[in-house]
């Protein structure tokens, strides 16, 4: 197959960051509105997730989304009850100490799924997930072990 005949796509993200104190950004996109903020020891005002801790969150969203599409697409019924995340994070890159490549090394999701999948489509699911989760393809090509645990109940 030639690559003319592949078509890309893709999308252009449009946001926008405005800072009212040294801690807070406040986030538009769309026609909607978020914010990081680090907590008040860190010179925060701590009224929403760190910017780090935000993109945990964005990791919990995409596997979310991606594992109940593709689990959709199989025609199975499928739902996320809870997923919970442990980050080790290495600091020494924020506190400006050293250059740090891999500043997540692990990163571990508990994945609480109701579903009537049998164990052979299941490990389909778990297979293609961090093939196209992108937050996951993201970290995990900067060096991030993800490990996921699945709590499945039929």
């Amino acid at each position: 197959m030639s690559n003319a005949n592949i078509k890309v796509k893709s999308a252009i993200y449009h946001l926008r960051g405005v800072s009212p104190t040294s801690g807070r950004t406040d986030i538009t996109t769309r026609d909607v509105s978020t914010m990081t903020d680090e907590p008040t020891e860190r010179g925060g005002t701590n009224l929403a997730p760190s910017p780090t801790e935000t993109l945990m969150a964005a990791l919990i969203g995409c596997t979310n989304n991606i594992a109940t599409k593709i689990a959709h697409s199989m025609d199975l019924e499928f739902s996320i009850n809870e997923i919970l995340c442990e980050a080790e994070f290495d600091r020494r890159g924020v506190l400006l100490d050293e250059r740090v490549e891999v500043p997540f090394p692990t990163v571990k999701l508990t994945i609480d799924v109701n579903t009537n999948a049998t164990d052979d489509q299941l490990d389909t699911i778990r297979e293609k997930l961090p093939r196209f989760c992108p937050v996951s393809m993201v970290m995990r090509q900067s060096g991030t072990n993800v490990i996921e645990e699945w709590k499945v109940t039929r």
